[in-house]
């Protein structure tokens, strides 16, 4: 796809992988409605901000009206990026973090991408990421609640895109590993380091997934750091 002057809609936008695609797509020329439920200290002509978090779906239709309302119907791009983990062990998880996981990661998908499919399938052009994880390929012990959020992710994924492909729909999922970002710093024991990812690195590779060709489908790409643990 050709991403100058689409509109896109990134959710999760506050750091992280969000905020560095965000500036990634703005270097192509795509006007960006960003998401989050936070402000990202960043400014710029083509990126309009709107307070959501997408576990609650309410905030999600008052975010799309406001998105449509001032950018237009016509969304080809969402990449749903917004999500977080809890870590401990499966016998001492508390209900509501398993809940909140699963209400943001999992829910938060379903609630935003059904809004904005109709505009894609008119425009007989659309393409939706879905970030999910490595978490998302293999179980991880004292994650039990985030990894299922990112198994779910792929399912999801994948059967989007068997119903949406014949609209000229993609639906494509990416399954970083650790990465630096703010996913660790409420993780006892694991803290972001030099040999993680760069989320920007994460983020360029979400923007050429991207601009494949319009026949050209990517629907999964795993993505891991090099040298986890440094030089031996």
């Amino acid at each position: 796809m050709e991403l100058k002057n689409k509109v896109a809609v990134v959710t999760g936008v506050s750091k992280g992988i969000g905020l560095e695609l965000v500036k990634l797509l703005l270097e192509k020329g795509t006007i960006v409605a960003g998401w989050g439920r936070n402000r990202p200290e960043f400014s710029h002509e083509n990126f309009h901000f709107f307070s959501c978090d997408v576990s609650v779906e309410e905030q999600v239709e008052e975010a799309y009206l406001a998105t449509v309302g001032k950018l237009g119907f016509d969304i080809r791009v969402l990449v749903n990026n917004a999500g977080f983990g809890v870590a401990g062990s499966f016998e001492t998880m508390s209900s509501e973090d398993w809940k909140a996981m699963f209400d943001t990661n999992v829910h938060g998908i379903f609630y935003v991408s059904k809004r904005l499919v109709a505009g894609m399938k008119a425009a007989d052009e659309g393409h939706i990421v879905n970030v999910s994880s490595i978490a998302g390929l293999n179980g991880v012990a004292n994650l039990a609640g985030y990894a299922g959020t990112k198994h779910a992710v792929r399912g999801i994924s994948h059967s989007m895109y068997m119903e949406l492909r014949d609209f000229g729909i993609k639906v494509s999922t990416i399954y970083p590993g650790s990465t630096q970002t703010g996913f660790f710093d409420n993780i006892d024991g694991a803290e972001a380091n030099e040999h993680m990812m760069r989320p920007q690195g994460v983020a360029q590779t979400i923007v050429q997934t991207l601009e494949t060709h319009p026949n050209y489908f990517v629907a999964d790409v795993e993505c891991r750091p090099l040298r986890p643990r440094g030089k031996k």
